[in-house]
């Protein structure tokens, strides 16, 4: 039996039709992704920007320490929600012009 045989025999199986590639692309995948978890890991690791930093760039950071969970409630709370209007928003197909002025619906 030669080689041409062989592969002409175990190409007429399903094991060998179907498997194979199965586990082809099982290994394949598995290094695949490797790459992305070592991506992961590797972005995972930066620091947190601090507040000198987003300062030069011109944002104001609060203190931690003055946002706590009781002062945001307090804010929500103090926000009347029972009388309130639909404003529709600037599509941007429309010029300035075209939109109404405070239509309400």
């Amino acid at each position: 039996m030669s080689l041409v045989d062989k592969l002409n025999y175990y190409s007429t199986r399903k094991s060998f039709k179907y498997g194979i590639p199965f586990l082809i692309m099982m290994v394949a995948g598995s290094f695949g992704l490797q790459q992305f978890s070592n991506l992961r890991y590797q972005y995972a690791k930066k620091q947190p920007v601090t507040p000198e930093e987003m300062k030069k760039y011109g944002v104001s950071m609060k203190n931690r320490k003055d946002v706590t969970l009781e002062s945001e409630y307090d804010k929500v709370k103090s926000v009347d929600i029972e009388n309130w209007e639909n404003k529709r928003g600037p599509r941007p197909w429309e010029e300035q012009e075209d939109q109404p002025s405070t239509a309400k619906h």
